[in-house]
């Protein structure tokens, strides 16, 4: 079961490698940002923001998250 993250949290955080904006995507966050499409695991309540360990969405799937998390 995912936890959302702290809004506060969320103001302050951005992908390390493109330092775009982040969204929450259930255990996840994801890069706002169509070039890098970086994703991010959310483990134990802390988010694992180590690029090496983060992984590169399709376009597709990217895509699809950010339609699913427009404002």
């Amino acid at each position: 079961m995912s936890h959302v993250l702290d809004p506060e949290l969320m103001k302050i955080l951005v992908c390390p490698l493109s330092h775009a904006k982040l969204v929450q995507d259930g255990d996840t966050l994801v890069s706002t940002d169509p070039k890098t499409r970086r994703r991010y695991r959310i483990e134990d309540d802390i988010p694992n923001m180590l690029i090496d360990d983060s992984e590169e969405l399709s376009e597709a799937e990217w895509k699809a998250i950010m339609e699913k998390h427009k404002a």
